[in-house]
């Protein structure tokens, strides 16, 4: 959830250049950073992919594609790519409908993402306080809470039932995304504060008919 500052790009880069080494960024969630960046995401997301040879990105994190990532770098890189797909069996036909969907997530959904940020810092602003849990800063769309005394299994099972899905044991992940609403947040709050006020036995705050994320 905290995107690398500039100056630890700017370092590991340098240390692979200079001994001759190509760097490849794993931008899953490089989008994310981008917008979390202040001035224009696509400004931000110029300067960050610059420093790297290759850069992979994700339509379905963040974005929320069905499915599907690709690979940037030069012309060349990728035409070497492609051989290398093609001799290890990695081609995928008929997935015009898989990329229609990624390209629609790219002209509609990053500028959303902000959304997303907000949702989080909403969350970990309705945690922090708690007794017995530790929250995390929170700068794009994910949340870190430290959950002490070995509670995280017990709290996991209380939110699962409110309809809340969260991952971890002692250190709990929320992400939020864009099939999280307000509700969703307050209601992961309402029920998280529920557990901790009425200990493990605490009475599901979940309404009738509500949609599990």
């Amino acid at each position: 959830g905290h995107p690398m500052p500039a100056e630890y790009l700017d370092q590991a880069t340098a240390l692979a250049r200079d001994h001759g080494l190509a760097v490849h960024l794993d931008g899953a969630r490089v989008f994310n950073a981008a917008v979390a960046a202040a001035g224009d995401p696509f400004t931000a997301l110029r300067g960050i992919v610059d420093r790297f040879d290759s850069v992979s990105v994700c339509f379905s994190k963040g974005l929320g594609a069905p499915v599907g990532s690709a690979l940037c770098g030069s012309k060349d890189l990728i035409r070497r790519a492609l051989r290398w797909r093609k001799m290890l069996g990695g081609g995928l036909r008929q997935s015009g409908l898989l990329a229609a969907a990624a390209h629609h997530a790219l002209d509609h959904h990053i500028h959303r993402l902000a959304d997303d940020h907000a949702l989080a810092q909403r969350l970990a602003q309705g945690l922090a306080g708690i007794d017995g849990l530790a929250v995390r800063s929170a700068q794009t769309n994910i949340v870190f809470v430290d959950v002490a005394n070995g509670r995280g299994p017990d709290l996991l099972a209380h939110l699962a039932r409110d309809g809340v899905l969260a991952t971890g044991l002692i250190g709990l992940r929320f992400v939020t995304h864009l099939d999280v609403d307000t509700a969703g947040i307050d209601r992961a709050i309402a029920s998280t504060r529920a557990f901790f006020a009425q200990g493990a036995t605490a009475v599901s705050t979940r309404p009738a008919g509500s949609a599990v994320y």
